[in-house]
């Protein structure tokens, strides 16, 4: 969560430097408070998953892996994204 925070603070920053437009602005901030919300969802799942058991069970990992799976792709949809706004602007 705290890469996701310094990230959006960063690109936050880009946009206010290369004056976003109102679209590019909803675009981002959805991005990022995308990425935020998935992240907590990940962690929900990674703690009900270690609620209900503390032994390995590959159904449980299998949980945590696909949770955090699905994290990292929206997160690289949301760098190619950032990418596709900002390399214009360069």
């Amino acid at each position: 969560m705290r890469i996701h925070f310094a990230a959006g603070t960063i690109v936050s920053a880009a946009g206010l430097i290369f004056s976003l437009t109102r679209l590019e602005w909803c675009i981002i901030i959805g991005l990022i408070a995308g990425t935020m919300a998935l992240e907590i969802v990940n962690t929900a799942i990674e703690k009900a998953v270690d609620l209900v058991t503390k032994e390995y069970k590959p159904l449980a990992g299998m949980a945590k892996d696909l949770a955090a799976g699905a994290v990292l792709l929206y997160a690289c949809a949301a760098v190619i994204i950032g990418l596709i706004i900002f390399i214009p602007k360069l």
